[in-house]
């Protein structure tokens, strides 16, 4: 599936999210079938005991489950420990029921109109489409992206392009029965949401009578063929992907699907097109009546042993070596070398999965004086860089990643741009080479200008409303209230707007060539590469492109604010949000700094293990989504601290008060031995994981690079965990956690809530 919206996951509340499920309600006759979903908050409310105990007894049993193990593993110590743990569960002695119940063809095209308070209009489509398993399901993925790819993609050029809408996008759900192929555009209040909806059924009609060009279909099969080849590099990812094939009916289909894209022609996507892009067949944020109706038959999924009988897979992923990813160890493998401009390189090559590279690049500039009031030409600025250079258009950048198997981010702030890099050994030369050219030799289009200064603006207005972006905004400007003409300012959503539409493409040019350099750059490369080639490579690139203005590192310094808490309303809003944060005047050097960090991971940092999920999620039923995190700096001694909570506003009190009284008892009873002792075991496994992971790794050897810090630092701090005791844990606790001087934000429809 494609990467999907990131207002997807942001919850229940989001325009994105509402459209997704009122569209499928919307769009199958489950109510009329038989078939059941747990969607409403009411289901989960009323739902009987005794029903979930019957859904548990019935469904949790051997024969309704699979486990999937991906990884670096001894096959023989792992299947007998899968035995000795599930092999024990008795087989039941009832059989399955096999669902009956077969979605109809749909008679006429449908649709929903949701009215919730917000600030961003959203138009979504969804036509009906076979299962995962079928063979139009490749050529349907296909087509998709040929839609709703950026910005390459139609819907893109139909709407972006025109300024009809600010973001467009398109993605289909693989499941074992029929599913959906969804569209997607942001639309900002001003703009006329018909208009928008004609060009978005327009461009699929055009679908079916313009066929898609052989490049278009070759350009979509790259992007997926890229991500399935990716995917192969990460034992996770594998996983992951595993359990959703098993999901669609078997876990060949992974493999299946990737050969049946492999084979889509320009033919097969005119000919799904016709089929599934008709107007009674789709289901929109509008009903149009229709005289004719034009139904679309969706096939079942097909006999799975038939279609697999003979299937074989093809030759292993290259496997990686046996790392120890001990700070002893990745101290010896890596190298650190300054280039000729003062960048600096830390390269750790090692034998990987696929031949997997992780880099991350690091580029500062400029300091508090020479940025003041240049926050916004900043960001701009990073936002713009792979939108076009001297020589290649956005698209041809994003289609030229994609051909090198490469997963690029380039941004970044006030004074910093970053470049996270994902790629292969054998195409890691061409994707530097590539960055080199984005970050140098940017062009900023005036056309990509002006569309990202439209989907910056709705991005804000669709926060206006959101309880998360609320709190969290409040919370930021109250405890770092810099100067507005600091870079560091946080905005209003209305001075963040307000900024965005003042500032002009010349501005961000000049800033552009102002302060870009890579004189202060750090750069760590992680996984399967030659490291001469590639130190040579990077001197090439790099080694000559200076900053025209120094480089001064912004001093934080702690702020004394006023404790405040206080609840801001957002009607309409099912989910409320609870933020509490302060400031510690502490470095990462500090004597109490690693006990904060092992006490924080038992109080909220250990997610379901934490006190505060085991209070306020497992036992009170409070929240769903509960922990905290503390946050050392490393240069300047200020921390903080910092706790949420997703819950219903009609327990805000109930939840406050669960909060503050876990803060209390882990103040004054502390944790016991056996607490910390098992905290311990997780925290060190934890920080032994993510340096087997080479983003991870990489990451933190960019940092270092700049804090000019190695890996004994950790080596150090986990020795430190390793040997506190309770009372050390406990007395640190005691002296720097104060409920009184934390700061509390509580946003949420509380109104609705009391009247109910």
């Amino acid at each position: 599936m494609t990467d999907i919206h990131n207002e997807f996951e942001s919850g229940e509340n989001s325009p994105f999210t509402v459209l997704v499920q009122r569209i499928m309600s919307a769009a199958y006759d489950w109510h009329n079938y038989g078939k059941t979903t747990i969607g409403a908050r009411s289901d989960i409310e009323n739902v009987d005991i005794s029903r979930l105990q019957d859904f548990y007894k019935k469904y949790y049993q051997p024969d309704n489950a699979v486990l999937v193990v991906a990884g670096k593993f001894d096959e023989e110590k792992t299947l007998s420990l899968v035995n000795d743990y599930f092999g024990s569960i008795p087989r039941p002695e009832r059989n399955l029921p096999i669902m009956y119940t077969v979605d109809p063809i749909k008679d006429g095209e449908r649709s929903v109109t949701v009215r919730r308070v917000g600030d961003i209009q959203m138009l979504m489509s969804a036509y009906h489409i076979p299962p995962g398993s079928h063979e139009d399901y490749a050529p349907v993925s296909v087509m998709a992206r040929i839609l709703g790819s950026n910005p390459s993609g139609r819907l893109y050029k139909a709407l972006v392009d025109s300024k009809k809408a600010s973001s467009t996008g398109a993605f289909e759900f693989e499941w074992k029965d029929p599913g959906l192929m969804f569209a997607y555009a942001e639309v900002l209040k001003e703009k006329d949401l018909e208009e928008a909806k004609h060009a978005m059924i327009s461009t699929f009609e055009d679908m079916t009578t313009n066929p898609p060009t052989k490049d278009e279909v070759e350009r979509a099969k790259t992007e997926i063929l890229k991500q399935i080849d990716l995917m192969f590099n990460s034992s996770e990812r594998v996983g992951l992907s595993l359990s959703e094939a098993i999901g669609t009916g078997d876990w060949r289909l992974l493999f299946l699907n990737r050969d049946r894209v492999e084979e889509v022609t320009v033919e097969d996507v005119q000919r799904v097109a016709k089929h599934y892009l008709k107007s009674d067949n789709r289901t929109i944020g509008m009903f149009i009546p229709t005289q004719n109706p034009l139904r679309a038959e969706i096939p079942s999924a097909p006999d799975l042993a038939a279609l697999l009988t003979d299937y074989k897979g093809r030759e292993l992923v290259a496997a990686g070596e046996d790392f120890d990813p001990s700070p002893k160890n990745i101290e010896e493998r890596t190298t650190r070398v300054t280039l000729t401009n003062g960048m600096e390189l830390a390269l750790l090559p090692k034998k990987t999965r696929g031949e997997s590279v992780e880099a991350r690049m690091t580029l500062r500039f400029g300091d508090l004086e020479s940025l003041q009031g240049k926050g916004t030409a900043a960001q701009m600025a990073s936002s713009l860089l792979d939108k076009g250079t001297s020589n290649m258009s956005r698209e041809q950048i994003k289609d030229k990643f994609d051909q090198l198997k490469a997963n690029v981010y380039i941004g970044g702030g006030a004074s910093t741009v970053i470049a996270n890099i994902s790629t292969t050994k054998p195409n890691l030369p061409a994707v530097i080479e590539l960055v080199s050219a984005i970050l140098k030799e940017a062009s900023f289009p005036e056309d990509e200008f002006e569309k990202l200064k439209s989907e910056r603006v709705a991005d804000i207005e669709s926060q206006r409303s959101e309880p998360q972006s609320i709190a969290f905004n409040k919370m930021q400007r109250h405890t770092t209230p810099y100067d507005k003409n600091d870079p560091r300012y946080t905005d209003t959503f209305d001075e963040s707007i307000e900024k965005i539409n003042n500032i002009s493409l010349e501005e961000v040019k000049q800033f552009y060539k102002d302060f870009y350099g890579a004189s202060y750059g750090t750069f760590a490369i992680v996984g399967d590469f030659d490291k001469d080639q590639i130190q040579n490579l990077t001197e090439e690139l790099f080694g000559d492109w200076k900053n025209s203005k120094p480089f001064t590192r912004m001093e934080t310094k702690m702020a004394i604010v006023q404790s405040i808490n206080e609840s801001i309303e957002t009607p309409d809003k099912a989910n409320a949000f609870f933020i509490s944060s302060y400031n510690m005047e502490l470095d990462d050097s500090h004597e109490d700094y690693a006990a904060l960090v092992l006490g924080n991971y038992m109080l909220g940092g250990g997610f379901l293990n934490s006190c505060l999920a085991t209070r306020i999620r497992q036992k009170e039923g409070l929240s769903y989504g509960v922990g905290s995190y503390f946050n050392a700096g490393t240069l300047d001694p200020v921390s903080s601290y910092t706790a949420y909570a997703i819950y219903a506003p009609e327990n805000v009190e109930k939840l406050e008060k669960a909060y503050f009284e876990e803060i209390d008892k882990a103040i004054t009873e502390g944790f016991s031995e056996e607490e910390v002792k098992a905290a311990k075991s997780g925290w060190l496994q934890g920080k032994t994981v993510t340096r087997a992971q080479d983003a991870s790794l990489a990451s933190a050897l960019n940092n270092y690079l700049y804090y000019k810090r190695k890996l004994d630092w950790d080596e150090i701090l986990e020795r430190k965990i390793e040997s506190l005791s309770a009372a050390e844990v406990n007395a640190a606790m005691k002296r720097n956690i104060d409920p009184k001087r934390m700061n509390v934000i509580k946003a949420g429809d509380f109104a609705k809530s009391k009247s109910e």
